[in-house]
């Protein structure tokens, strides 16, 4: 698959008691199918990747698999600290039939670009997929430089790059690697309209859960050459984007997809669900939301 549009980040649902609600996932999965993303993409940040057992990982991935029946590529993240452990769960998902991998940084421990390099040369080596890197400074605590991007651009699985440290030009100098085989993704929601001015591919869109429809309308405008329309559309983003701070991620993203799409139920603890007055303060923000669908 050559990786372009809008894929949404999905969250993963959980029931009560916090398992996985299978019913859930496949109604979010068909919810976003409906709003015409150009794929999906499981096990990610706000998917609550590092909450998860790899045996519900590879749950989560069989059950989006199915229920979206080919219909659009699925891509998984696969991210470990160790390349090994990226490696193993690579075999595991492109034997089940996903059609792309995104792989994270390692995290907690920093590693040096040159040891980044080679853990991203020796995981695209070991897979026949599309290998989309992923870049989150703030929660890995660390970044992949343009250095790593340049040489890494050049390897024939590493198809990509998704920018998630919110820096519009890191994103600008990204896109000087950027060609028909490597593709840069926004995965910051604010940038997506200005990724694609720039000439980006796409984005990795979280807010998609709660809004697709907003979400595709900057692609689908943008695309029709309506920069004004496309500019609105990701203004309309920011309510929603400035009501993540009232709790810890993925909660606000959460109640958001339930309020406004679909439910998917509770994060896993210790994160904790917002308060009736937190609730109430985001149904408020969200009424914008409820008449542009």
């Amino acid at each position: 698959m050559k990786f372009h549009g809008i894929v949404p980040a999905l969250v993963t649902p959980f029931t009560a008691d916090q398992r996985l609600d299978e019913k859930a996932l496949r109604g979010l999965v068909e919810s976003l199918i409906e709003a015409g993303v150009h794929g999906l993409f499981v096990l990610g940040t706000n998917g609550e990747f590092f909450a998860l057992s790899d045996e519900e990982k590879l749950e989560i991935t069989r059950i989006t698999l199915d229920a979206s029946a080919g219909r659009l590529p699925v891509m998984v993240g696969t991210g470990a600290f160790s390349t090994r452990e990226v490696i193993e769960m690579n075999k595991r998902v492109e034997g089940m039939g996903a059609d792309a991998l995104s792989v994270i940084t390692p995290y907690f421990n920093a590693v040096s670009q040159s040891e980044l390099i080679k853990h991203y040369e020796a995981i695209g080596d070991a897979t026949s997929l599309p290998v989309m890197m992923y870049n989150i400074p703030a929660k890995t605590g660390m970044s992949i430089g343009l250095g790593a991007v340049a040489t890494l651009s050049k390897h024939p699985q590493i198809k990509g790059i998704k920018d998630s440290a919110g820096n519009f030009d890191n994103l600008v100098q990204m896109i000087k690697y950027r060609s028909d085989d490597f593709a840069v993704f926004a995965g910051t929601d604010s940038l997506i309209y200005w990724n694609l001015l720039a000439g980006g591919d796409g984005a990795v869109a979280a807010t998609a859960n709660a809004v697709p429809h907003v979400v595709m309308s900057i692609w689908n405008n943008f695309q029709a050459g309506n920069h004004e329309a496309a500019k609105a559309a990701q203004e309309l983003l920011r309510p929603l984007r400035d009501a993540f701070a009232m709790g810890t991620m993925p909660s606000v993203l959460k109640k958001a997809t339930e309020l406004l799409n679909v439910p998917v139920g509770p994060c896993r603890a210790p994160v904790e669900p917002l308060d009736p007055a937190a609730v109430q303060k985001l149904a408020e923000l969200l009424a914008v939301y409820r008449h542009t669908a």
